[in-house]
């Protein structure tokens, strides 16, 4: 295929410049017939490998999805584009699926997505010919070793029986290599090209904090983003179901979303979601896969996820736009245990329990999480990443041999038989039933670790369980237990070094509203809402966040010029363009109007100052009947000096420290430093002080 014409197409109908990584490899592929395993991350630009070669292919291009709402999201941006595309799935009447057969018959649609329970729907009217490319999109669900097995899925190797010369893109963003050769396999493409982009996401922001007083840090966290749409994963129905009703309380708006919730109210829920409506979704994993919103600016993991696959893809839903996003997960013991029970009822329990304890690792790592992360699927980086909370806060070694030995014999003491959080008590001297009950009070440890708070000691014995002094008996109650390593501890002098537990640093004070409300930004966001709402389709369908970000910053006022932002085709800015070059003018409009009105207040304020001087008050009480502060109206009068006023700023400058200025402008080399004149002078001489005889020696020379 022509290069011309790839990046002509790629203009055209996706509004973009140039190919991402590997994109223009894998169309290039495509073209020439063969078999490919696209593995790229959520938002690396997966749909364009497949959404292009079919607008240039000469027949119908077939694509599996696993869900409803995704199928409907991608078909409503490829219609927004210009692309005609259509989906068959259980859902519509028979009618509508008739039209569509019609339409396919006529070569309407370039693009068809069918969920892989209704393949044999189309069976009934494709042949071998008629097929231009076969498009597998989240692959991974084929294979028992991904982290999304779905049974359906492993029908789809007859594909390639039935269409032998219509090649095979197989797509997924995440899959560890037992995954990948396993969808080979599987989908009978064993010669299938490799194509691993970079799982490497710099725009999100890593973090992990221990999941205790969850809300209150959410809450928190929420206080500076409430323009922003973010989802918060749960493991259980239950708590999305009580977290939403509490962040509602608090003036949040929030719902909740997990697959026992009624069909079409679920399908509410997303659409006011992907309408900017509701700003924050409290999810089961059940929701993300089935929605395309570019403009996530958060997720946070009320819980621990039960693998890296999931939790990468989970993560990877935020700022696919590009735009900087965060991602919070909360750790925490019950959570492990919860998710190993799920792991003891699966049919790969071994291969659960393995990923599960991977999550744990990075959850509890003391090293860049990017680095874990990464490293997990294959790809390595030497350097650390600078966007995670151990590299922005990287921690300090000590020795903690006493504090561990504290640990280790309170353990012993309790004779194992106590979880983490009894054992924390007792090193505290709490004097809770627990303690009493049990004369936990009488032991010889029992308060030995009062002057430690909870939460150090809790992130202590967790270190102690990483580097293999403890563990966690699961099969009892949770009960902790000392290691043959503990031994040399307690009686061999070994030293154990810890990491420093840093009291969480108060973090400067974010604007409590990221976008100002009066911004370029927010205006065409707002406009662009309200396009959404006429069309009844999502409002990132139209454009997304970046693109509006390109719009406030490159300001377009022409056609041609709104046709240079990222993300602009031919279709939107025959669609869109004249609503949004109309609101950009209209904003530069506004804001050089206030420019003028604020350069004649400021002039006046000047001239106000001067009358009052001319009128003989004194600095002190031009400053009071002006509101003002002193300083700001020696600031006024040695401007209208300057400016050439009858101002004497003499009189409040005595001649003995005006020439000490000037002498020591000459010892200083006539520095313009204040700060170099006030340290001169010990401080003796004050700042407006300064300010005036510097000013006075400049004019008079």
């Amino acid at each position: 295929m022509d290069e011309a014409v790839l990046f002509e197409t790629l203009k055209e109908y996706f509004g973009y410049e140039k190919f991402r990584p590997l994109q223009k490899k894998i169309i290039s592929s495509v073209f020439e017939g063969k078999d490919n395993l696209v593995i790229m991350p959520t938002g690396g630009g997966k749909s364009i490998c497949y959404q292009l070669p079919a607008i240039l292919l000469p027949e119908i291009t077939l694509v599996i999805s696993p869900l409803i709402a995704l199928m409907k999201d991608q078909v409503d941006g490829l219609n927004a584009n210009g692309v005609p595309a259509a989906y068959l799935n259980s859902s519509q009447q028979e009618s509508e699926k008739e039209a569509i057969f019609k339409q396919i018959d006529d070569k309407e649609i370039k693009l068809l997505y069918v969920a892989p329970e209704s393949l044999q729907v189309v069976d009934r009217f494709l042949t071998d010919g008629k097929v231009s490319l076969i498009a597998i999109d989240e692959a991974h669900c084929i294979s028992s070793w991904g982290h999304d097995f779905r049974p359906a899925y492993t029908q789809l190797g007859y594909l390639k029986n039935r269409f032998p010369s219509t090649p095979v893109l197989a797509l997924t963003a995440t899959a560890d290599k037992a995954t990948r050769n396993d969808i080979c396999k599987q989908l009978n493409i064993p010669k299938a090209k490799k194509h691993i982009a970079s799982f490497d996401r710099k725009n999100l922001s890593l973090e992990v904090k221990p999941g205790i007083k969850r809300f209150e840090q959410i809450t928190d966290f929420l206080k500076s983003r409430k323009k922003e749409s973010g989802i918060i994963y749960c493991l259980s129905r239950k708590t999305t179901e009580e977290l939403a009703a509490k962040l509602k309380v608090k003036g949040f708006k929030a719902e909740a979303y997990h697959a026992g919730i009624e069909h079409d109210k679920r399908s509410n829920i997303q659409d006011d979601f992907i309408n900017d409506e509701k700003k924050i979704i409290c999810a089961t994993i059940a929701f993300g896969m089935g929605i395309d919103k570019s403009n996530i600016r958060w997720v946070i993991h009320y819980n621990m996820p039960k693998n890296l696959e999931g939790y990468y893809q989970e993560i990877g839903r935020a700022g696919r736009d590009g735009l900087p996003s965060e991602t919070l997960l909360f750790h925490s013991y019950s959570d492990v245990i919860q998710l190993q029970k799920f792991a003891s009822n699966s049919k790969n329990e071994e291969v659960q329990l393995a990923k599960l304890d991977r999550m744990k690792q990075y959850s509890e790592a003391l090293s860049c999480r990017r680095k874990i992360l990464l490293g997990y699927f294959g790809e390595y980086i030497k350097e650390d990443c600078g966007n995670c909370d151990i590299c922005k806060n990287p921690p300090e070694f000590f020795d903690g041999t006493v504090i561990a030995q504290k640990a280790l014999s309170c353990i012993f003491r309790l004779k194992a038989s106590e979880p983490i959080s009894a054992v924390i008590d007792v090193l505290r001297g709490s004097q809770n039933e627990l303690v009493r009950r049990n004369n936990y009070h009488e032991l010889s440890t029992y308060g030995i670790g009062k002057d430690i708070s909870w939460r150090h000691w809790q992130q202590y014995i967790i270190q102690l369980i990483n580097l293999g002094y403890i563990e966690i008996a699961f099969d009892r109650n949770n009960h902790l237990q000392l290691t043959e390593q503990s031994k040399k501890v307690l009686f061999e002098k070994e030293k154990v070094y810890l990491a420093d537990v840093k009291e969480e640093k108060e973090t400067a004070t974010r604007e409590i509203e990221k976008t100002v409300s009066n911004s370029l930004f927010e205006r065409l966001r707002q406009l662009r809402l309200e396009i959404a709402k006429e069309e009844g389709i999502p409002a990132y369908l139209i454009f997304n966040d970046a693109a509006l970000k390109d719009m406030e910053k490159q300001r377009p006022m022409s056609d041609s010029e709104f046709l240079l932002i990222n993300g602009v085709g031919r279709k939107k800015m025959e669609d869109y363009g004249y609503r949004f070059i109309k609101e950009i003018i209209a904003f530069s409009k506004e804001k050089r109007e206030k420019k003028t009105v604020k350069k004649k207040k400021t002039g006046n304020t000047y001239k106000e100052t001067l009358s009052y001087y001319k009128e003989g008050l004194s600095v002190e009480e031009i400053a009071q009947k002006k509101g003002i502060a002193r300083n700001t109206i020696f600031t006024h009068l040695i401007k209208l000096y300057d400016e050439g006023e009858d101002v004497d700023l003499h009189q409040f400058v005595p001649g003995s420290e005006l020439k000490s200025v000037e002498k020591a402008k000459t010892e200083l080399n006539d520095t313009n430093s204040l700060r170099s004149y006030y340290e001169h002078f010990n401080e003796a001489i004050p700042y407006e002080t300064l300010k005036i005889a510097l000013k006075i020696l400049e004019k008079e020379g």
